[in-house]
């Protein structure tokens, strides 16, 4: 019993490092990119290893997120902080003045250490609060959700706090070739649903080969 907090710490400090890396297993990563982060992703790393928390945003979708944060104005948000990797990768790709990021995260001790990083930022707001509490501050021009919660972010629950032409992108789904979608051995009407609405134009995109993402605009 005496070890187990340092062997924790231990974990934390390699899945951040192993999340810093551009290589893995001597290979590089499954698309090309710089060697190193934003400064501002990397603040957020060193938070979450302070905090303990080891679940968040990969980089592969992190970039992702930069670049698609970098054609919004209007206010983007993210269902979910963490300890504000994915807000970090937002607020990165992030090019003008009016833009504004909002998040939420319920645990008290994660929003503080999120609200850390973005201290001196007017352009982020941090809430300690469940993400239920972004439904009223829509329309949105980027959504960024996880697909772990199926009724929560399903296309009738989110369609809604998108403004026209605004995007939605849903994070953590497994690669699947097959037509309709199956995980675990049933079919993933989640991303059914996202791909064949009418109210959405969406692709999924492989970003690493054990992960993939919806991107889906609004019409």
């Amino acid at each position: 019993m005496v070890g187990r907090p340092r062997i924790a710490r231990q974990r934390i400090s390699q899945a951040v490092r192993h999340a810093r890396r551009p290589f893995r297993d001597g290979r590089l990563d499954t698309v090309s990119h710089p060697p190193s982060l934003p400064e501002i992703v990397n603040r957020a790393f060193d938070v979450s290893r302070r905090a303990g928390y080891v679940s968040f945003c990969r980089n592969e979708t992190g970039r992702l997120l930069a670049m698609l944060a970098a054609t919004r104005d209007g206010t983007m948000a993210e269902f979910g902080t963490g300890c504000g990797v994915g807000t970090a990768w937002l607020r990165s790709g992030v090019r003008g003045e009016k833009a504004r990021i909002v998040t939420a995260e319920l645990n008290p001790k994660l929003a503080e250490a999120a609200a850390e990083i973005f201290r001196d930022d007017d352009q982020v707001e941090v809430l300690a609060a469940d993400w239920s509490t972004l439904l009223d501050r829509g329309p949105y021009s980027l959504l960024f959700l996880d697909s772990e919660e199926p009724t929560q972010v399903s296309v009738d629950a989110i369609a809604d706090l998108v403004e026209d032409g605004g995007i939605v992108v849903l994070d953590d789904f497994t690669p699947c070739e097959l037509w309709p979608p199956i995980t675990q051995g049933r079919v993933d009407t989640l991303r059914e649903h996202w791909l064949t609405d009418d109210r959405f134009t969406a692709v999924e995109v492989m970003v690493a080969p054990d992960a993939s993402t919806i991107i889906a605009t609004k019409r």
